[in-house]
C-alpha cells in the first residue's frame, strides 16, 4: 500500500506539501540521517501515516535572522 509522505515545519507546524511515495521506501532511502536523527523528523503514526518534520521557507528566514533559536526545540508558541 502506498501511503504518501506528509511534510510539515516542526516550528509553526505548516504543512508544506505531501509526496504521493511509499513512506517506508523513502525512508529507508533517507540515509543523510545519523542512527537516532530518524526519530527526531519523522513520525509515523498509528493509522500509518507518515510525516517528515522539517522546516518552512519562512521559519528559515527568521532563524538566519535569529539564530539563537537554533537551541531551542520549538520557539513559536
Amino acid at each position: 500500500m502506498i501511503m504518501p509522505v506528509r511534510y510539515r515545519c516542526r516550528h509553526c507546524e505548516t504543512e508544506i506539501g505531501t509526496l504521493p511515495f511509499d513512506a517506508d521506501d523513502t525512508i529507508r532511502k533517507l540515509h543523510l540521517f545519523e542512527v537516532g536523527e530518524v526519530d527526531d523528523y519523522v513520525e509515523k503514526s498509528e493509522g500509518g501515516d507518515t510525516t517528515v518534520h522539517c522546516i518552512c521557507e519562512h521559519c528559515e528566514d527568521s532563524l538566519r535572522q535569529f539564530p539563537d533559536y537554533y537551541a531551542l526545540k520549538k520557539w513559536l508558541q
